[in-house]
């Protein structure tokens, strides 16, 4: 246990889509924890900015490449470059309305990266790797709370596939290689904002996620949030969903980072809370934290959603000692002071 114990002293880790929401989240836990990083991102879904509150919240610096993962040359570059031991893969698209409209673009950013990015990692012989994937792996289950055990690949929209088609592929990869150590994390719906208020998740004024579409109504910025679908089979006819503080989120990661020093495997778990909450229930919770009543309007649900979707976490409780902290107040008051110093900033 000594090594796992002292996983942290000098290992470097590389993030691609690092400054990203969920990415600049997990830099920050895993500077705080002791470990070296290194970003790769190409600032297409994610800003400069970022990077910033990144450095100071810890006050550490750290190399960052301005890089596409699609690009094997400048990957290879960055591999000589850097003695990584570790790669947590957090690059890719993953808004689900607009990979129904435009899936080429989700399978060649997804898809082609990973290939792209599991070569360049062999030809370096480092093997150790977490990839971020998502519940949307499991489609509309049959089982709720869903398992790591549950049936995956029906997937009911284009984002959700390429998530199966990479943990497949790196399931096929260790097949073939068994020197890989593999962790496949599925998360939920991850939300909120670091508590400093320095990063959080950037949106326009049409986020295709709920937590900024609450921030944005409740400020006033737009004229009333969407509740999209209230005839589900649930409770109260809207979807179900499991809101993971990104702060448990990213502590999920440095928790699973103990998993690739040990004996090599694919190793799969859920990251959620194992609560589900329905769009009404977070509205409600919004606006108590805000202060603020929020207008609102049903309209359609969006294809590719479905009713309800929250996880099962005991595997990794049991095997990592990891369990969600923060529940949803705690996500809404994050968001609430992230929305307003973002919206302050940008004006």
């Amino acid at each position: 246990m000594s090594e796992i114990n002292n996983i942290n002293d000098k290992k470097k880790v590389l993030l691609t889509g690092g400054a990203g929401y969920i990415g600049s989240h997990v830099a920050v836990e895993l500077l705080e924890s002791g470990f070296d990083i290194v970003i790769a991102d190409d600032f297409s879904n994610s800003s400069e900015e970022s990077l910033m509150g990144i450095r100071k919240i810890p006050g550490r610096d750290f190399p960052f490449y301005n890089i596409d993962i699609c690009d094997k040359l400048s990957l290879y570059d960055l591999f000589e470059r850097e003695q990584i031991d570790v790669v947590i893969h957090l690059a890719g698209y993953k808004a689900v309305d607009e990979a129904i409209k435009s899936p080429l673009k989700y399978y060649q950013n997804n898809i082609v990266a990973t290939i792209t990015l599991l070569e360049v990692m062999d030809a370096h012989e480092v093997r150790k790797i977490i990839l971020s994937s998502s519940a949307n792996v499991y489609g509309e289950s049959n089982v709720i709370p869903v398992t790591e055990e549950c049936e995956t690949g029906r997937c009911v929209n284009p984002y959700g596939r390429t998530k199966w088609v990479q943990e497949e592929m790196l399931k096929d990869v260790f097949t073939a290689d068994n020197r890989w150590n593999i962790v496949l994390l599925r998360y939920f719906n991850p939300a909120g904002a670091h508590e400093s208020g320095l990063i959080g998740e950037r949106y326009s004024k049409s986020p295709s996620n709920i937590v900024p579409s609450l921030a944005l109504a409740a400020n006033g910025d737009i004229p009333y949030f969407k509740v999209l679908g209230a005839n589900y089979n649930t409770l109260d006819g809207t979807g179900v969903r499991d809101y993971i503080h990104i702060s448990d989120l990213s502590s999920g990661h440095v928790a699973a980072i103990e998993k690739l020093f040990g004996k090599p495997e694919v190793s799969i778990y859920n990251l959620g809370t194992g609560h589900g909450y329905s769009v009404f229930e977070m509205l409600g919770t919004f606006e108590k934290i805000s202060g603020r009543e929020i207008t609102y309007k049903i309209e359609m649900a969006r294809k590719g959603d479905i009713a309800e979707l929250y996880a099962c976490c005991n595997k990794i409780s049991e095997e990592l000692g990891w369990s969600a902290k923060l529940g949803l107040e705690d996500i809404c008051e994050s968001a609430w002071k992230w929305h307003k110093n973002y919206i302050n900033s940008n004006e």
